[in-house]
């Protein structure tokens, strides 16, 4: 098989060939953006899923339907040691460039950017009380107009999101059209980001104003909002992203295949849905590995089986191995005690049930380490805070990254 017609893609965030089993959200989207443009309510979107399961390809997707429709749009990705203010303005700012060619009254434009400037120049102190903000905060926007004066600069974040996303709206609805919002890795908003972020979507969705925010984060991400504000349960329409199925994850394979003229035998994809357990980033992975292995058309199982260490050691270096780094020696220990507890043995010491991606009670980790529970809530959260666990349900916790438990059971204590 020649290596440079693969057509798969394991890249993070890079859109696969055939972007399988996704018509559902897609769809959705498409609804939400028409109704919108004839006026009627609808929320903003937060899309849920562990790591590798296409979130941010999805995003870029949806993205794309929003330009397509003459919508004004920008994208962030959350940091956990950043304020939302300077990419958020950056964000916005670049939005309603795209629209300012279309709007018939400049000196509207011009007074939105002014605001833009003051809300972007307004750095919330941070630390110790009327302490400087960190100079990756203090970003001059290139805006040529004064800053306003009187709105969205109150220095407080709440206060002064909602006055912004506000004008920010009323210019999409001068052009008759509307401004979407992306935010990726949502979960590591900071709190007062988070509540000022809600806070702001409550107020345009009272308003009906045509401006939504569609966020991507881990499986808590929910329950991060849910602190924040207790109304969000209600405020966003909420998209878990899983694994695809088995139709999709065969179509993800043999729709780009088709198109170089390579087919695949049944048993070669049966063996492939089992080895990636159908999550589209590690699809792709063992199927460009499969592709190179390949000597021929039509692939076998014989050619996954012989590619297969291959895709399992490129994830073990770029997906796992990378996030293993990060973890202290205690963390790693809080780590491996989840896996093991993933997995289930037979008589003979085989694993015959590994349920890597689920929860496992945070009680039962401390009795297998035999410590108490309190003693292992650091580690706990320096993982959680790493991304690397999460805590859908209080008292539970499991992996981030799906097949992380098996990754773990194969390296050395």
């Amino acid at each position: 098989m020649d290596p440079v017609r693969n057509p798969y893609a394991p890249g993070a965030g890079q859109r696969p060939p055939e972007l399988a089993g996704r018509g559902r959200e897609l769809d959705v989207f498409d609804i939400v953006l028409e109704r919108i443009a004839r006026g009627r309510p609808e929320r903003s979107l937060m899309l849920t899923g562990l790591r590798g399961v296409g979130k941010t390809v999805l995003l870029n997707t949806l993205r794309s339907q929003a330009i397509n429709r003459l919508w004004g749009s920008g994208k962030i990705e959350a940091r956990p040691d950043q304020s939302l203010r300077r990419p958020v303005a950056a964000a916005l700012h670049m939005a309603v460039r795209e629209l300012a060619p279309r709007h018939r009254a400049p000196d509207r434009i011009d007074a939105f950017l002014g605001v833009l400037k003051a809300f972007a120049q307004r750095s919330t102190p941070t630390g110790r009380a009327g302490a400087a903000p960190k100079l990756r905060d203090r970003w001059q926007p290139g805006i040529d107009v004064p800053a306003a004066s009187g709105r969205a600069d109150s220095g407080d974040i709440e206060i002064d999101l909602v006055e912004l996303l506000s004008d920010a709206a009323a210019v999409a609805s001068d052009v008759g059209t509307g401004i979407a919002i992306f935010i990726d890795e949502m979960q590591d908003l900071g709190p007062e980001d988070v509540s000022a972020l809600c806070a702001a979507c409550h107020e345009l969705s009272q308003l009906g104003a045509p401006l939504i925010v569609v966020g991507a984060g881990l499986p808590h991400l929910p329950a991060v909002l849910s602190a924040a504000k207790s109304y969000s349960e209600r405020l966003f329409r909420y998209q878990r992203i899983d694994r695809l199925d088995r139709i999709a994850a065969d179509q993800a394979l043999c729709a780009p295949a088709e198109r170089e003229e390579v087919e695949y035998e049944q048993k070669a994809l049966d063996l492939l849905y089992e080895k990636s357990g159908g999550y589209p980033y590690f699809v792709q992975a063992y199927g460009k590995a499969t592709w190179d292995h390949a000597p021929r058309s039509p692939i076998t199982a014989a050619d996954v089986r012989v590619a297969a260490p291959e895709a399992e050691a490129e994830l073990a270096v770029g997906f796992f191995g990378s996030r293993f780094e990060r973890a202290t020696p205690a963390e790693r220990e809080y780590m491996r005690a989840m896996a093991t507890m993933s997995a289930v043995e037979g008589e003979s010491g085989a694993v015959v049930r590994d349920d890597m991606d689920a929860a496992v009670p945070t009680a039962e980790i401390a009795r297998a380490l035999g410590r108490k529970p309190a003693s292992l809530s650091p580690a706990r959260d320096a993982l959680i805070k790493k991304g690397l666990i999460y805590s859908g349900e209080r008292g539970t916790v499991a992996f981030t990254v799906p097949h992380f438990g098996r990754y773990l059971r194969t390296q050395p204590a």
